[in-house]
């Protein structure tokens, strides 16, 4: 990508080139309006005076004054008296050119009375007969030449009714000199302004956009480092603000925080994987190299014992790779309270006797496997560390929001010392007294039940039971 190219696609110019769209959108809808109420303004002005010029020409011909008696001598406003017929009565003196009125006639012609038509009475009595001036004014947009000088006017017709000269209309101009001076002295403003004003938007928004972002390109470079050296122990830069940045800094510093202690766990997952799978590999290696050598001394049931307890950590540490690695448990209803009948009548070498005890059916929703494997590795636990014997309870919880299966097994040992009571869930994590290869426990067993009972939305827990031994209790919701 080019530097131009790179430079338009960064954050800060988007926000700089769209502040500059949005200003200018609003710059040029606000000037639209100034403009369009400017004119509309000095267009009524204009419009107000032509009707004042035309009213005072119209009262003039209602007080007795002849059309060629008027005095018409103010360039201002150019006035025409016109009759019925379209016949121009008065005008201005020097009146050139017009356009927009009711005739285009500059020359007036000689007016005629009613008494002209009847040819019975004196004209001279009849002149002095006034007339009715209109309330009503037509407003009409035009042109006038006057003394030389052209331009544009707004006129006013208003009509004057029965005068001695019939109907008349006088026309009278406002000139939209001042109109058109001002919207040309806004626009001209407006469009010098206007540009300076969003270069001015357009490079403010782009600083402040960059002084705003330059924490999160402090956080982007961080996280190049930390990416191209693979130290998780890094943190990237938090600044010293309570906005959205600061916050991003903190989910990114979490999210490292979270990662490498997911790492150290799968590196010490391996270590101790490799660790415990040498000793039973080395252990059945020999003994078969010793058969090889001297097949009298084979210990045939330590290769098969060596076999089994291989097989059951390459089992563990699979199962345990597919949690890791997000295996969802599936939506199966499971009775539990069949699963633990089906599960503990096929254990035939516990070295301590089961009991179950169950008030009916209780439904679980996830993998049957899975959860058979929970109820084997919690047995298992129990019979290592019971006296004389073991005890497993399914119920219903009634008193849970939306209902729940409680799982109980229980045996009368020495139980577990509350400072390890989580401890005992770390993966290959052995008590002491309590936990050892020769008993066949890789630490593994309770790690794999707690993973499991999470991926069913469901806890593991462990206090002690009523016998003075362990009593662990899986909680799943109901199905």
């Amino acid at each position: 990508m080019s530097p131009v190219r790179r430079r338009f696609s960064s954050v800060r110019a988007r926000a700089a080139l769209a502040a500059t769209l949005v200003v200018a959108v609003a710059l040029v809808a606000a000037g639209a309006a100034v403009l369009l109420a400017l004119r509309a303004n000095l267009g009524e002005q204009a419009g107000a005076g032509a009707d004042s010029a035309a009213r005072r020409v119209a009262s003039s011909l209602v007080s007795g004054t002849a059309p060629a008696d008027l005095d018409l001598d103010d360039d201002d406003h150019p006035v025409q008296v016109v009759d019925d017929d379209g016949r121009l009565l008065a005008a201005s003196e020097d009146l050139e050119r017009i356009s927009g009125t009711g005739t285009a006639a500059v020359k007036p012609v000689a007016p005629q009375t009613d008494d002209d038509d009847d040819g019975d009475h004196d004209r001279g009595d009849d002149s002095k007969r006034g007339g009715t001036v209109s309330d009503d004014t037509d407003h009409t947009n035009g042109s006038a030449t006057v003394d030389g000088d052209s331009a544009d006017y707004r006129f006013a017709a208003v009509e004057v009714d029965d005068t001695a000269y019939g109907d008349l209309t006088v026309y009278a101009g406002g000139s939209l000199s001042a109109e058109q001076g001002a919207v040309g002295t806004a626009l001209t403003a407006m469009l010098i302004g206007f540009p300076v004003l969003l270069v001015v938007v357009g490079g403010v928004t782009y600083l402040v956009t960059r002084r705003a972002l330059r924490p999160v390109e402090g956080i982007r470079a961080e996280m190049a480092a930390i990416t191209a050296s693979q130290d998780l122990g890094r943190r990237v830069p938090r600044p010293d603000t309570h906005d959205e940045v600061a916050r991003l800094a903190a989910t990114t510093n979490e999210t490292l925080a979270a990662l490498q202690d997911s790492v150290e766990r799968q590196r010490r997952f391996v270590a101790d994987a490799s660790h415990e799978l040498r000793s039973p590999i080395a252990s059945l290696r020999t003994q078969l190299e010793v058969g090889a050598a001297h097949p009298e001394l084979l210990d045939v049931d330590g290769a098969v014992e060596d076999t089994v307890r291989l097989q059951e950590l390459a089992a563990d540490l699979l199962l345990l790779a597919r949690l890791d690695a997000g295996e969802k448990p599936g939506g199966a209803r499971v009775d539990l309270t069949a699963l633990v009948r089906e599960e503990l009548s096929q254990r035939t070498g516990d070295p301590h006797p089961v009991t179950v005890a169950a008030t009916g059916p209780a439904q679980v929703a996830g993998s049957r496997g899975q959860l058979a494997r929970v109820l084997g590795n919690l047995v298992d636990n129990a019979q290592r560390h019971a006296r004389t014997a073991v005890r497993v309870t399914v119920d219903v919880d009634v008193d849970a929001g939306a209902g729940g299966v409680v799982l109980t097994v229980a045996d009368d040992g020495d139980g577990v010392p509350e400072r390890e009571r989580e401890r005992i869930f770390e993966r290959f994590v052995r008590l002491d007294d309590a936990r050892s290869r020769d008993g066949g426990g890789a630490g593994l067993g309770l790690a794999i039940a707690r993973d499991v009972a999470a991926r069913h939305g469901g806890t593991l827990t462990v206090r002690t039971a009523p016998q003075g031994g362990a009593l662990f209790e899986l909680r799943l919701p109901a199905g």
